[in-house]
C-alpha cells in the first residue's frame, strides 16, 4: 500500500526536514519571503498550538519613511530587514528561513538590513550581496544608460539618486526607532 504524502509536500511548498531542523534549533526563526509586489520579514517563534509572529514587516512600510521607488529590489530589501531590525527589541539569536529558495540576493540582502540594524543572526557574510548591489548602484546604471525605457520612467520622472534615497530612508528609520 502506498502511502500519499503531505499535500503542501507534493505542492512543492514545504520542505519538512528542513522545518523540523528549524524547529529542533529551539530559536525563533526570522522568515524572508519574496511575493511579486513586496517583501516580507517576519521573526516567528516556534509554539505547541501553533506558531506565533512575534514581529513582521513589509516593504510597503518603507513608503513612510520616504521610499518612492520598486519595494522588491535589493535596495528596498535591505531597508526592509534594516526596518524589521530596528523595530524589534530581541536578545534571542535568530536562525533564518528563507523557505525553499535556496539562492536570492534579494532574500540575503533583507538579511543583512536585520543584522546592520543590531539582530543577532548566524550568517556567513560570504552569501550577502555586495554594498554596490545593495545602495542601487547597477539600477542607477542601467536606469541612466536605457534612454527611453518605460521601466523606469518613474525613476526618470523622480530624477532621484537610489543612494541618496538609501541614506535619507536609513535615516528616517533611525530617527522612529530612536
Amino acid at each position: 500500500m502506498k502511502r500519499v504524502s503531505y499535500r503542501r509536500k507534493r505542492e512543492g511548498k514545504t520542505d519538512y526536514n528542513k522545518r523540523l531542523k528549524l524547529l529542533k534549533s529551539g530559536k525563533p526563526r526570522l522568515v524572508v519571503r519574496k511575493t511579486n509586489k513586496q517583501i516580507i520579514l517576519q521573526i516567528i517563534k516556534y509554539g505547541e498550538e501553533g506558531d506565533k509572529v512575534i514581529k513582521s514587516v513589509v516593504s510597503k512600510e518603507l513608503r513612510k519613511h520616504g521610499w518612492q521607488l520598486n519595494l522588491k529590489n535589493i535596495p528596498a530589501a535591505y531597508l526592509t530587514g534594516y526596518l524589521l531590525g530596528k523595530k524589534v527589541k530581541i536578545n534571542d539569536e535568530l536562525i533564518v528561513d528563507i523557505g525553499l529558495q535556496e539562492k536570492g540576493n534579494r532574500l540575503f540582502a533583507a538579511v543583512k538590513g536585520a543584522v546592520d540594524a543590531g539582530l543577532k543572526i548566524r550568517h556567513n557574510p560570504e552569501v550577502f550581496p555586495k554594498e554596490n548591489l545593495i545602495i542601487g548602484e547597477h539600477i542607477q546604471k542601467y536606469f541612466e544608460s536605457s534612454k527611453n525605457s518605460i521601466q523606469f520612467s518613474q525613476y526618470k520622472k523622480l530624477n532621484v539618486k537610489i543612494s541618496e534615497q538609501i541614506k535619507n530612508v536609513k535615516n528616517s528609520i533611525d530617527k522612529v526607532a530612536r
